[in-house]
């Protein structure tokens, strides 16, 4: 029994020992509905209130801010030198570098029907999940020019996140976690309620929800990083960013589960 109580102790201070609080105003963590983090440590915090994206370094410093006006979802700061923002409402892509600035523009709404989602494969090509069509369209928008296209039969009104890799599709609905073959067969599928965005890092597929992040195993999806209580979750390469009680902690990767 002592040594099981050891244990617990060693372990509880050891998560305490790993977390790390970042030095950032409260009234911005509480104000966000969106957090990402790039390799460098940089925060983005996007707020639902005025559509706007600002990006802090890991002492809190402002160091760019777009303001939208209207909605737009982030696809990943993974690469902070191009992020990708897709509109459902104006039916447009647009590409920033690190500094917020745009450098490049796509009207979706002058080649497809209506998108529900784009996932950018790199600086040429995107997947629009076009609703109108039922359909997964490959495009080229440098060229101008549609490479493969799919029938793909979905709940569209449903999904929140798309990814594309290594010849699968991965979606995010409301309340479930879905894979795709190219041919429109479901070979994996999980009830999941609160997903809000897929994350991958090489060949692993994550899931992040508010407090957790899960991992997708081909046969299973495997919480490898929770913290009960949090708004907000997500992850670089390092580590993990937690928003909680309106204060941003760090946490290293290997961390499975902590409690700050």
């Amino acid at each position: 029994m002592k040594n099981l109580i050891c244990i617990a102790v060693l372990f509880i201070c050891s998560c305490v020992q790993a977390q790390r609080l970042l030095p950032f105003d409260s009234l911005k963590l509480r104000e966000a509905q969106e957090m990402f983090a790039d390799d460098y440590r940089n925060v983005y915090l996007y707020k639902n209130k005025d559509f706007s994206l600002t990006k802090y370094d890991s002492l809190g410093r402002q160091k760019g801010q777009l303001m939208f006006t209207l909605p737009f979802k982030i696809q990943s700061v993974q690469n902070p030198m191009n992020i990708f923002a897709f509109s459902e409402n104006a039916q447009e892509l647009r590409m920033f570098d690190q500094n917020l600035v745009e450098i490049q523009k796509v009207n979706i709404r002058q080649k497809f029907g209506s998108v529900k989602m784009v996932f950018a494969e790199d600086l040429q090509q995107l997947w629009l999940l076009e609703e109108s069509t039922r359909r997964l369209v490959r495009y080229n928008f440098r060229e101008d020019r549609i490479l493969n296209s799919y029938s793909l039969n979905l709940e569209y009104e449903q999904v929140r996140d798309l990814h594309i890799f290594d010849n699968r599709i991965y979606v995010l609905f409301k309340d479930a976690f879905s894979v795709y073959n190219l041919k429109a067969e479901r070979i994996f599928h999980t009830v999941m309620n609160g997903g809000k965005r897929i994350l991958r890092e090489n060949d692993r597929i994550m899931v992040v929800t508010p407090d957790a992040v899960f991992r997708y195993t081909t046969h299973d999806l495997q919480k490898i990083f929770e913290v009960p209580g949090a708004a907000i979750v997500d992850k670089n390469s390092t580590h993990y960013f937690v928003i909680k009680q309106n204060k941003l902690y760090l946490y290293p990767a290997e961390q499975i589960s902590a409690q700050p």
